[in-house]
């Protein structure tokens, strides 16, 4: 299965928000099921290969939480994370960890990826929201390497 970046994304979405929802189930188990379930092989019990993209992503995500999740705090006015929206907070935090820890993925793609995945799973609202946090974090990048 050839899966592009953006699926990968979206896959990587479905397992965080499994993880979230299901403290006890393991990121590889969460990852097989976001994969299974696109792939309608939901009757059939077989692994399906995991993209390594897809591995970084999610392991990178849940191994730096703390740090993109204090990250996105800094542009939270009167919210807290615990007030957003699941599916906004998963985006985020991809396209976070795509920012600070992949090098080859440029910030502002990361930014378009993530909108594009907001409008997919959310509304206008969300993806403005999304948007608005994600920019002040992707010129916080730019301002700090032009220094």
């Amino acid at each position: 299965m050839s899966l592009t970046r953006r699926e990968i994304r979206e896959k990587a979405l479905q397992s965080l928000f499994q993880l979230s929802a299901n403290q006890d189930l393991a990121p590889e188990i969460a990852m097989q099921q976001a994969l299974i379930s696109s792939n309608d092989l939901a009757d059939e019990v077989e692994t399906v290969l995991v993209p390594e993209y897809l591995d970084l992503l999610v392991k990178g995500v849940i191994k730096n939480q703390l740090i993109i999740d204090e990250e996105v705090q800094k542009y939270l006015e009167n919210w807290s994370m615990e007030r957003l929206a699941k599916t906004d907070v998963v985006i985020m935090r991809i396209a976070i960890f795509e920012m600070l820890y992949v090098p080859d993925v440029p910030a502002k793609v990361a930014l378009n990826e993530a909108l594009e995945i907001t409008k997919l799973y959310n509304d206008e609202k969300s993806r403005k929201f999304v948007n608005g946090v994600l920019a002040n974090i992707v010129n916080n990048l730019e301002k700090k390497e032009a220094e």
